[in-house]
């Protein structure tokens, strides 16, 4: 288990700026959801305009993943992503400190049908999701609409981050489970505990292998197959969306059939197929300033090599 440290011990005067910013983050809940997510665009904004480094990270990822867009587009889309990164700080305060109404007014899930009929069998639930900037609002809803779940989280260099990720979520999960932990996973799964997993981002260890991102070779777990076999569970995909007139819509998709197969590599190839047909409908929210196409062989190419001329 994980050894856990309240928040009260992130005190000291080295975290005063970071509770100062998350004090005027709730303060913005008093305000109407609209200018909260202006300010979030505005927010947004800035850190694309003094962060050169990031900036290029995303328009390089933008690039291998869209090469059908010219470079003017692929910039607006870049501009766009950090505006749903600045929105996203807001996003959280909802996930974390929103009342139950303003979360159901803002707020609606589609699908719920398919969770109802897996959790009718008996068995455990593997909600497979991926790293969008609305990620962290879409547990407050899903919680209204489940069984008690578990969240697995990815722990953070900083001990007070991963504590304030931690909490967050568990406003909605019942517990926690580090990414790493696939013991604890699998203990929930046999318990018929649904487990919200999100396993998209770039691996490099033991049971990752190159799978095509929109095309591009790309470091991914193949842990999904493990856990739903292990587990004896049920997967459905579940994504989250921001609409354009501020609301989100969270989507619990069909069950992905005969799943696990007998290739890990194929199961996990459905699952980014299914990522890529919905990151294709808002596609500045998915996560493009995480450095997705890293920790590949060196016969394969250093896709973030050469990024000065996209700063």
């Amino acid at each position: 288990m994980n050894e856990r440290k309240p928040l009260r011990s992130f005190l000291g005067p080295r975290y005063w700026p970071m509770w100062a910013g998350l004090g005027l983050v709730r303060v913005t809940l008093a305000l109407p959801h609209r200018w909260g997510l202006a300010l979030g665009c505005l927010l947004g904004r800035c850190a694309h305009r003094i962060s050169p480094a990031r900036r290029a990270v995303v328009r390089r990822n933008l690039e291998l993943c869209f090469p059908e867009l010219d470079t003017g587009a692929r910039d607006t889309l870049a501009r766009q992503h950090f505006e749903a990164l600045g929105m996203s700080v807001f996003e959280m305060a909802l996930g974390r400190w929103a009342t139950d109404r303003k979360i159901k007014q803002l707020m609606e899930i589609e699908g719920v049908e398919h969770l109802d009929a897996a959790i009718a069998e008996n068995k455990g639930v593997i909600l497979l999701s991926a790293h969008f900037t609305t990620l962290e609002a879409s547990g407050r809803l899903l919680a209204m609409n489940s069984p008690p779940f578990d969240a697995v989280y990815r722990k953070n260099r900083s001990a007070f981050i991963t504590e304030l990720q931690r909490t967050g979520r568990e406003r909605s999960a019942a517990s926690t489970i580090e990414k790493r932990d696939i013991k604890s996973m699998v203990k929930s799964l046999r318990k018929g505990r649904p487990v919200w997993y999100a396993p998209d981002q770039s691996y490099n260890r033991k049971g990752a292998e190159i799978i095509e991102f929109f095309g591009v070779p790309s470091m991914h777990t193949t842990a999904t197959s493990t856990l739903a076999r292990l587990g004896k569970a049920i997967v459905l995909p579940y994504f989250p969306r921001r609409l354009p007139n501020g609301n989100y819509v969270f989507t619990i998709q069909r069950r992905l059939d005969n799943f696990p197969g007998d290739d890990p590599v194929e199961d996990t190839r459905r699952y980014i197929r299914r990522l890529e047909r919905h990151i294709r409908t808002c596609p500045e929210q998915y996560f493009w300033i995480h450095r997705k196409f890293k920790n590949l062989p060196p016969s394969y190419p250093d896709y973030y090599a050469d990024l000065d001329a996209l700063k």
